[in-house]
């Protein structure tokens, strides 16, 4: 399948890909199953709580920390057809997401994520958008890429109703996972802001506290005991 010379795309046990880095020794997703991790992390658990917000506001700012292969942006986006919260034409999503090392075409070619050819050309929009600038995909969701490390972010404060915190591993990467990262982020979001993750250690959870958030442990995806969402 697809190959970097430090990147490899594998299958998860629900059938969707991720992608394993070996310089980092991390997979971009679950291998218990990559759809389902971000369903449920990402879409139950955070998104799906703006539902009935959205209806009466119309509009939600995203961040996402780590675009990645960019199937957290693509949940989000279908959310604007069939019968998703974002289907009505006056509901408007903005994404942003950081990413420092974004994929190469070969790779995210081969990401199977996509059950027909116009999911296929929704995916490919996300991954061939111009970075570093607002992209409209569809008439209610724009997406800005940011080609940058979290730690070189300079969020404006009180901007975003809802973080993805898909950032590699506390054990892989530290520096990203630290109180002082937390507390600008914290900062960035609006009141009643939500914060969700993947990871549920304890000393994160600390730091999320130490930054200012109310947080809370949740039952984790297939083959993780728990996860965190942080309130603000």
């Amino acid at each position: 399948m697809g190959m970097s010379f430090y990147r490899k795309i594998i299958l998860t046990e629900d059938g969707s890909s991720t992608i394993f880095n070996f310089e980092l020794n991390q997979h971009y997703h679950s291998i218990h199953g990559a759809m389902q991790e971000s369903m449920h992390v990402f879409m139950k658990m955070g998104f799906g709580l703006f539902s009935t917000s959205l209806e009466q506001t119309k509009q939600i700012s995203i961040l996402e920390v780590g675009f990645g292969t960019g199937l957290n942006a693509f949940l989000v986006l279908l959310e604007s057809f069939a019968e998703g919260i974002l289907s009505g034409e006056s509901c408007q999503c903005v994404y942003t997401s950081l990413e420092a090392f974004p994929l190469e075409e070969k790779e995210y070619l081969n990401l199977n994520y996509s059950k027909n050819e116009k999911e296929k050309k929704l995916f490919l929009e996300l991954h061939e958008a111009e970075w570093n600038k607002e992209v409209a995909i569809t008439n209610n969701f724009s997406l800005h890429k940011i080609q940058i490390r979290l730690e070189d972010f300079i969020p404006e404060e009180n901007k975003f109703n809802l973080i993805f915190f898909d950032a590699f591993s506390p054990e892989a990467q530290p520096e990203l996972w630290t109180e002082e990262v937390f507390r600008k982020l914290f900062l960035s979001m609006k009141k009643e802001g939500i914060l969700v993750t993947y990871c549920a250690k304890g000393q994160v959870r600390r730091n999320m506290i130490a930054a200012g958030f109310t947080v809370e442990r949740l039952d984790g995806p297939p083959g993780k005991r728990e996860m965190l969402r942080a309130r603000k």
